[in-house]
């Protein structure tokens, strides 16, 4: 089974991915929210009873993490975290995955390399002013790994802060790695040592 694995400063960064119940419900919130509003479009106007959906969801959160079972992780900005979220997925490289990431607009096409030491070069989207006037500024992280694709967004509230919160996602974004769970005996040919 393959599942993520990354590491953000716990002085800089607030797991919500790991979260339960009352302990870090107020991250959680924040992050589902944001999520929401980049999922709609900033712009878009609240729908009413939306405050009490964004809460159902910030509870069922934890429950549907656990059964993504490492292919979802999700961060918010420790000292404010109604600044910045980043979620990191793990997906199957489908063929209807790629069509539909080679259908992608136009303005997704100005990405730069980003070199990661596990997953390899990769893709760096940022998007610091959307078309958009009130879309959320973003950025994407993407590599193929042939069989799965690893994607890292960003999404921040606030325009002129975005570019002072992006380097420590670059820095979250170059741990990023994929880690398989074997079984002894699953795989005869691999020859597991301890750390030395």
């Amino acid at each position: 089974m393959s599942r993520l694995q990354a590491d953000a400063p716990a002085d800089l960064w607030v797991p919500v991915t790991g979260s339960l119940g009352l302990r870090g419900r107020r991250h959680r919130k924040a992050a589902i929210r944001m999520l929401l509003t980049q999922g709609r479009g900033a712009g878009a106007t609240p729908r009413p009873g939306g405050g009490v959906f964004a809460w159902v969801l910030s509870q069922a959160t934890p429950l549907l993490m656990r059964r993504a079972d490492g292919r979802v992780l999700v961060w918010v900005w420790k000292s404010d975290p109604e600044l910045l979220v980043v979620m990191a997925q793990l997906q199957q490289a489908t063929p209807q995955l790629r069509t539909a990431r080679a259908m992608m607009p136009m303005e997704y096409d100005d990405t730069e390399a980003f070199p990661n030491p596990h997953l390899g070069v990769g893709e760096k989207l940022a998007m610091p002013l959307p078309k958009e006037p009130a879309a959320p500024p973003f950025a994407t992280y993407t590599w193929d790994t042939g069989a799965h694709f690893v994607t890292l967004t960003a999404v921040s509230s606030d325009r002129e802060r975005f570019g002072t919160v992006l380097r420590p996602v670059d820095d979250i974004a170059r741990t990023l790695r994929v880690v398989d769970d074997l079984n002894v005996g699953e795989a005869p040919t691999v020859l597991r040592l301890g750390p030395a």
